[in-house]
């Protein structure tokens, strides 16, 4: 499979397999319509093959020196960077993102690989102090053997790099679900780190048809051999998967929705608050999981900023990705479409304004703000992946903060304060995994550690926080002497 190629494979122990059934689906261009791709459809029975295959490679693999492992990465690194147009076009035609966008995945997936390619030369523990005499003890990291990776559409590159990059670097072997939106983007994943020189069977991809995740995903968490599971969607999805991990005692680390708060407060410079809101509430037409949902605005500066912002936002360009011009591409499928238009005129019904946007534009949603938004509404409380977010006017910083925090969802959120100490103040009092001061909630970088709390997950991704996921931490102790026994 290339980027350039129609037909996506399966990848099971280094070879290129149609699935076992026999059976493909298309991967379809969200702007077009075209065909991107016909796909392997994948079931169980290529899920326990790759599971097998992972699991006979993880041997050998747990055991290749670091500089084995660190030269696959920063290979796999100058294989990304040399494709960078190809991937780009990829990414546009599969997923509908934007140059922009785009941009942003390569350069984070660039830094990802580069940075997991120290991981091999991480410390594996450290020496502890024993009260027995002659005892020397150590807590000693190492690889579980073969995690599941369970990736999303929506940032196709990064997402994917993000779930496999650190298991491997740390010498765990991986089983790759991409999502059935973006299975080229995930099979890619394969072919790069195969050129690079992976050894057979340490990345292996399964696809499956849209509809049918739970075939491959069941297998995952219920086979023995899978010793880890990490997960970015939705919270639904997520709390499901928890719920079957759980009977077979697996942890797994999840990164889910969120329904991310922006607090503006009096005294910041309005045309930069407008900037950053705009940017963070609509980065890839709103299909980001950290995006902006939410703005509160106190109430002395909100009728300048809703101006200033509405006006903004209604000039944002909407159309084809592959443009360069273009802001707002197409939302995924029609479902994702039919569900925002459902739920801003579910709003507007129930009393809410439209300041910008508001209409669909097939297969776009043009970027729309409401404010005057009731509670009740699921605008309000539940996460609307797409170009929608709610402005609300609020007293002062105490009721922004009480209202930032009412969400059951606490991935990441941001301060727009006139200094940074005045919102780091309002910071450490949002319950969130992430807070930016005095920027926009869409950041990320590949050693931070990056994860929710409450109803957005738990665990946290990040090179510099991966072994405390993807290793088993061991005691070990040894003597040169011997013990004294009591009987």
């Amino acid at each position: 499979m290339t980027t350039s190629q129609t037909r996506v494979r399966q990848h099971i122990g280094g070879h290129w397999a149609d699935s076992r059934n026999g059976r493909t689906f298309e991967s379809l261009d969200p702007w077009s319509g075209d065909v991107v791709a016909t796909v392997a459809a994948g079931d169980q029975d290529d899920t326990r093959a790759a599971i097998d295959a992972a699991h006979r490679a993880f041997p050998s693999w747990s055991e290749s020196l670091p500089f084995e492992r660190q030269r696959i990465f920063l290979r796999a690194a100058d294989i990304v960077e040399r494709r960078r147009a190809e991937v780009l076009s990829l990414l546009a035609r599969e997923t509908g993102c934007t140059w922009h966008f785009g941009d942003i995945q390569l350069d984070f997936t660039l830094s990802l690989l580069r940075q997991s390619a120290a991981l091999p030369y991480g410390a594996l523990g450290q020496m502890m102090p024993s009260d027995q005499p002659g005892t020397r003890a150590m807590a000693v990291r190492r690889p579980v053997g073969v995690v599941a990776a369970i990736a999303p559409w929506n940032a196709a590159l990064t997402l994917t790099g993000r779930a496999i990059a650190a298991p491997l670097a740390l010498g765990n072997t991986v089983v790759l679900k991409p999502s059935e939106e973006a299975p080229a983007c995930g099979a890619l994943w394969a072919e790069i780190f195969a050129e690079a020189g992976m050894p057979p069977g340490v990345l292996n991809v399964v696809t499956h048809a849209p509809g049918e995740a739970a075939l491959i995903g069941e297998e995952l968490v219920a086979n023995p051999l899978v010793r880890r599971l990490n997960f970015t969607g939705s919270t639904v999805t997520g709390r499901r998967l928890a719920e079957a991990a759980g009977r077979h005692l697996k942890r797994v680390l999840m990164q889910l929705g969120g329904q991310n708060p922006m607090i503006v407060l009096e005294g910041v410079d309005l045309d930069y608050a407008v900037d950053a809101a705009a940017f963070g509430a609509f980065v890839h037409q709103g299909q980001v999981c950290m995006c902006a949902r939410r703005i509160y605005v106190e109430r002395a500066i909100a009728d300048e900023f809703a101006e200033r912002f509405a006006a903004k936002v209604t000039g944002l360009p909407f159309g084809d990705p592959s443009d360069p011009a273009t802001v707002i591409g197409p939302v995924i499928n029609q479902w994702a479409l039919s569900t925002i238009s459902r739920r801003v005129d579910e709003a507007v019904a129930g009393g809410a304004r439209v300041l910008a946007g508001g209409t669909p534009k097939p297969p776009c949603y043009p970027a729309t703000v409401l404010t005057d938004v009731p509670d009740d509404i699921e605008l309000a409380f539940d996460e609307t992946f797409g170009p929608v977010v709610v402005l609300t006017v609020v007293e002062d910083r105490e009721d922004a903060i009480a209202r930032a925090n009412a969400s059951p969802f606490g991935l990441t959120a941001s301060v727009l304060a006139a200094n940074s100490v005045e919102g780091f103040e309002v910071a450490r009092r949002v319950s969130a995994g992430i807070v930016h001061v005095n920027d926009q909630p869409v950041n990320d970088e590949p050693q931070m550690p990056f994860g929710g709390s409450k109803d957005s997950g738990w665990g946290r991704f990040g090179v510099g926080f991966a072994a405390e996921d993807f290793t088993e931490l061991q005691w070990v102790t040894t003597r040169d002497e011997r013990r004294e026994f009591p009987f």
